[in-house]
């Protein structure tokens, strides 16, 4: 997604962050980006479509990155100063929990129950991260997944706006993702975790969801069907295809991240106040 290297302009980098299997030494001092497309929190999620990093495969990667930051005589006070975004999980429910012939979680939790399971491995995960020498650390919920055009046509809405059971599920990640973020600062007092608010940011009138039409026209699992013109009023649509967002939406996560509107969009700080500390 591109919304990170909005918030890379947002802090006055003048590049964006490589990924991680093509930077540098010299690029590594300035910023790595681990993510990975349908990478989740869990190790299978995703599984069916193919190669990806999983945020433990990322986490590994992260420590080798440390390795080479020592060999450039850099330390974990340097560490301290870095501010890292994490964004993971929407595939753990899209590309697992509700592909119930793929996997079997939905078979074994329910909604609940799988929200505290993702929360506790998250957990986890977020206090190696911290164990790396991360203090800076900033945590987004899911974004209302249930609104996306792939969920939508996949499971129907029934005369709501969104699929209500998605995005139902959502908020039971986010409400325990935000309990774990305030339970994280309370017991690492030289850390500053801090929670964006995706379903906030980007449902500003509450429970009038964005619109909803994608840009292209989208294939049965989601992606624009190749070589036909995509919709020309692109600053006007929050969807590219049946599940990415466009610039436009990229923006408003970005800028809302960085400067929040209210304490709702991102607590207990947002990234620009972060960057100060």
């Amino acid at each position: 997604m591109q919304w990170p290297n909005y918030k890379c302009q947002l802090l006055g980098f003048n590049k964006f962050i490589p990924s991680y299997a093509t930077a540098t030494d010299k690029e590594i001092r300035s910023g790595v980006n681990y993510g990975s497309g349908g990478g989740g929190i869990r190790k299978e999620s995703g599984k069916h479509l193919g190669d990806r990093y999983s945020l433990d495969r990322q986490l590994r990667h992260h420590k080798s990155t440390i390795s080479r930051i020592s060999r450039l005589k850099k330390n974990k006070k340097f560490l301290r100063k870095c501010i890292y975004l994490v964004n993971i999980g929407s595939n753990d429910y899209i590309n697992n929990y509700y592909m119930p012939d793929l996997y079997n979680t939905s078979h074994i939790y329910t909604k609940r129950q799988y929200a505290k399971v993702l929360i506790k491995q998250y957990s986890r995960q977020l206090r190696t991260l911290y164990s790396l020498g991360g203090r800076k650390i900033v945590v987004f919920g899911l974004a209302p997944i249930g609104c996306s055009p792939l969920c939508i046509n996949k499971f129907g809405t029934y005369g709501k706006p969104c699929v209500e059971k998605m995005n139902d599920a959502v908020t039971l990640f986010n409400d325990g993702l935000k309990h774990l973020v305030d339970t994280l600062n309370n017991k690492k007092s030289d850390a500053r975790f801090t929670f964006i608010n995706l379903g906030s940011i980007l449902s500003p009138l509450g429970d009038v969801p964005m619109p909803s039409a994608p840009c292209c026209q989208v294939r049965e699992d989601g992606q624009c069907v190749p070589n036909l013109t995509p919709c020309p009023m692109r600053s006007v649509s929050m969807f590219f295809d049946g599940l990415h967002p466009t610039e436009v939406s990229n923006t408003i996560i970005a800028t809302r991240s960085y400067t929040r509107l209210s304490q709702v969009d991102a607590s207990p700080y947002d990234i620009s106040h972060l960057a100060k500390l």
